[in-house]
């Protein structure tokens, strides 16, 4: 009978050595106490978490070894989770405890034991959730700060969106309408303009002052607001120097390029546009300023090619481009006529990274010169399209085609 109870007593130890083997190598702080609160048992890291001896945490009170508050508010003994344990009567619940400078948070949840002989016992289990809290909170505050950063950056797309509306619209008002063009009894014109963003860098115009045709085409550098509000301001330009009849084509673009320089300056921007402006007067063509190559078409759709690299300077990057300046001129007979654009059609890609290039453009409007100014550019933009296919379009896309009747 002694040595089956030593047998048993000896298993019973081994058993409780490999629970409390298994029970100290785990994270969280775990304490057994009796229905006073008296710890008759914890594992290591409750020792840690209490900072003390082992052998001085056995027999005493928890109520005094873990005092607890909860948000901000000491835990009276009445309501600490060891006696509410006791009740049955306990949540899993977040307190915070105090051993050191700063506050630890704690998640503690319980079991209450009961025993035949009507004892009870409470086994509490105690996470450190601090780290973990301290995340969540930042957590959130990063969140209201985004949420506030988004917040305003909506505002600022209403803003945004709404002068970049304000500029679209002023900008397709002040294009040509197309009764202005049909007003021009000598000559067959159709213009397009198709902006790549909300507000392009485009521009192009068709002027008549008493018999003088005065045409312009020009590309701001970049896209939105501020090459929008220069393609305006360069308008404008062109039309006070056409309407004051200045035929010099040295003293029109220096002009213009002074006051688009000053403009560019006070706006603190690095824009700049090429220029081509084009007088025409009784079959005679003049050009001048550097832009993409002017394109004359011949009746029986022969091309002449101007490169206006060396008929001026790009405006707005210096102010004074007078010796820079040059013309050409042209007669044109009936069934001639000439074709103007933007690198938007030239440069036009498609998926397969190929451009289309000027070759291709004029073997269209060649192909296409018999038909009217408004047919040639459809069939242009068409096939510029075409060419382009899926790709998205990077850049204005702008045509004018006149012809002389």
């Amino acid at each position: 009978m002694e040595r089956d109870l030593a047998i048993i007593v000896r298993e019973l130890r081994a058993t409780l050595g490999k629970m409390e083997l298994a029970l100290g190598s785990i994270d969280e702080a775990i304490v057994w106490t009796g229905e006073d609160a008296t710890i008759q048992w914890c594992n290591t890291r409750f020792d840690q978490l209490v900072d003390k001896l082992h052998i001085a945490i056995l027999g005493n009170s928890l109520l005094e070894l873990l005092p607890l508050t909860c948000q901000g508010d000491p835990v009276t003994t009445a309501n600490h989770p060891v006696v509410a344990v006791l009740q049955n009567a306990y949540k899993t619940t977040e307190y915070e405890f105090h051993p050191f400078d700063r506050p630890l948070i704690l998640e503690i949840s319980g079991a209450c034991l009961e025993f035949k002989t009507g004892e009870r016992a409470a086994v509490l289990t105690i996470r450190d959730v601090t780290e973990r809290k301290r995340m969540e909170e930042t957590l959130i505050l990063a969140n209201q700060e985004i949420t506030a950063l988004n917040r305003k950056l909506e505002a600022e797309n209403l803003r945004m969106s709404a002068e970049l509306d304000v500029t679209r619209k002023l900008q397709q008002m002040i294009l040509p309408r197309s009764e202005e063009l049909a007003a021009i009894a000598s000559l067959d014109i159709a213009g397009f303009m198709e902006p790549a963003d909300e507000v392009g860098g485009d521009y192009y115009d068709v002027l008549q002052c008493d018999e003088v045709i005065t045409i312009g085409i020009g590309d701001v550098t970049g896209h939105g607001l501020e090459s929008g509000i220069l393609m305006v301001m360069t308008q404008t330009a062109v039309r006070t120097l056409s309407e004051m009849r200045e035929a010099d084509p040295v003293k029109f673009l220096d002009t213009l390029n002074r006051a688009i320089y000053q403009n560019i300056q006070r706006m603190n921007s690095d824009r700049s546009l090429t220029l081509a402006i084009l007088n025409y007067a009784d079959h005679q063509l003049s050009i001048s300023g550097q832009h993409e190559e002017t394109l004359i078409v011949r009746a029986n759709g022969v091309i002449e090619r101007i490169n206006t690299k060396n008929l001026g300077f790009p405006i707005g990057l210096d102010d004074a481009i007078a010796p820079f300046i040059s013309h050409a001129s042209i007669r044109l007979e009936s069934g001639d006529g000439i074709v103007l654009y933007t690198d938007g059609i030239t440069e036009a890609e498609n998926l397969a990274g190929e451009q289309y290039g000027i070759e291709r453009l004029c073997g269209t409007v060649a192909q296409n010169w018999q038909a009217t100014a408004e047919e040639i550019k459809q069939r242009v933009i068409a096939d510029v399209h075409h060419h382009i296919g899926a790709q998205k379009v990077f850049d204005d896309i702008t045509l004018l085609v006149l012809k002389q009747k």
